[in-house]
């Protein structure tokens, strides 16, 4: 093997993503987010930085960096300067037990902050980085803080919880003392299984950036899935508090997700904002797609949905202009007759019964339990199913594959899950 004394690699980007609901973030994109924030915070001995969603510590090691250079001059000593950062300037929460140690292990070169090996001696071993083992409060069946399911991760402590610290509290201020933050940065776990078909999930991160406002930090940075821009399950509300937002200045738009997270699959893309408290005005969206960048600064809540593309929007203020039929006119909204995936009805019917389709086959419900749509269901409908990526798993030729929809004619007296969407001739 060649001998190259140059190759230093770095282990946080060497490190393995565990799955697509807890993603690293690489130091170059980490860079990335940081690189937004007005730098002469960095230079600032009392400005202090917040991740609560620290996984491996870079973000938080990559701020030290910084203001280990940005402080050289107001605190010449370097043991000096690196003591004051990191007990009174960098704070964390990490996710889990196991992040936790490599959260500290990547701050303090040490997991036990009051270890002899820690670059800065704390009396605790935790130092700055928090983590405390929790458990949901079930209501119902559900996790009054997060939606988890009662029936997946109400299990014994020798299993992860995921009942992640920062957002399973009413008042988050009380975790530091009411420490005031001025920059809360970080990459939240994104969804978290609900028990139901395949990969079905509940989306996690929007309770993030909710739980962080509160904070009321001077500036806020997140890495998020972009799905909110239009969909999700149980995100209407997020996106329309996003779309109002007016503090929001900067949003970066990613359509391939593998471009921040290599060999990780994102479906519908990966983005990140900052949001200004005392910003309020129009927001610079930045596209990168295919190689290609470009920022229009616009209103995010232009539309109902946001439209993530730049190129696109003179366009479709030109076809606004013009009375025609669009086809949100025609498409039922997301579940429409309030079926899950993994509903599956019975197999014997009766004169009370409708035909359920399911990716399986179908089966039979009571025509008494639909409450949603129930217009449709004597009429003749189209109804595909949603485009997907194949599995998140590549392909033989190591790209992502993606499963087209089919199409079929559904007759009077049958729904659909939600797996399907459905289209009506008015």
């Amino acid at each position: 093997m060649k001998n190259d004394s140059s190759y230093n690699p770095d282990v946080l980007n060497c490190l393995a993503n565990l799955s697509n609901d807890e993603v690293f973030t690489p130091p170059t994109l980490a860079n990335q987010v940081l690189d937004m924030l007005p730098q002469e915070l960095f230079s600032n001995p009392n400005t202090k930085f917040l991740d609560p969603v620290s996984k491996s510590g870079v973000f938080l090691r990559e701020i030290v960096k910084r203001l280990d250079r940005g402080l050289m001059t107001q605190i010449p000593d370097r043991k000096e300067r690196i003591d004051h950062i990191m007990h009174h300037q960098v704070f964390g929460i990490a996710i889990t037990e196991l992040t936790a140690h490599l959260s500290r292990r990547s701050l303090y070169c040490s997991k036990e902050a009051n270890s002899p090996y820690s670059v800065s001696h704390f009396d605790k071993k935790a130092g700055n980085i928090l983590y405390e083992p929790l458990h949901h409060t079930w209501v119902n069946g559900k996790c009054r803080y997060c939606g988890a399911s009662q029936e997946v991760y109400d299990r014994g402590d020798e299993a992860e919880q995921y009942a992640y610290q920062f957002i399973h509290t009413d008042n988050p201020n009380t975790l530091f003392n009411n420490m005031k933050f001025d920059v809360i940065i970080g990459n939240p776990p994104y969804q978290l299984s609900d028990g139901g078909n395949a990969a079905s999930a509940i989306p996690l991160y929007q309770n993030f950036v909710e739980q962080a406002k509160k904070l009321n930090p001077r500036y806020l940075c997140m890495i998020i899935p972009a799905r909110w821009y239009a969909g999700g399950r149980g995100l209407d509300s997020f996106r329309q508090t996003m779309l109002n937002d007016t503090h929001i200045k900067y949003l970066v738009d990613y359509t391939d997700s593998s471009i921040c997270f290599p060999g990780v699959n994102i479906a519908g893309g990966i983005c990140y904002f900052l949001r200004i408290s005392n910003y309020n005005g129009d927001c610079y969206v930045c596209n990168f797609n295919s190689g290609k960048t470009m920022m229009t600064k616009r209103k995010l809540s232009e539309f109902p949905v946001f439209v993530r593309s730049n190129v696109a929007i003179n366009l479709i203020r030109k076809i606004r202009i013009n009375t025609f039929k669009s086809l949100s006119s025609l498409v039922y909204p997301s579940n429409p007759f309030g079926y899950r995936t993994y509903e599956r009805g019975n197999q014997k019917s009766n004169i009370n019964t409708v035909k359920l389709i399911t990716s399986e086959g179908f089966g039979y419900v009571n025509r008494s339990t639909i409450t949603k749509s129930t217009e449709a269901i004597n009429k003749y409908n189209v109804i595909m199913t949603r485009a997907m990526s194949g599995g998140n798993k590549p392909g033989s030729d190591g790209k992502y594959q993606i499963i087209p929809s089919t199409m079929q004619i559904m007759s009077p007296e049958e729904i659909c899950v939600e797996t399907y969407m459905v289209s009506s001739k008015n």
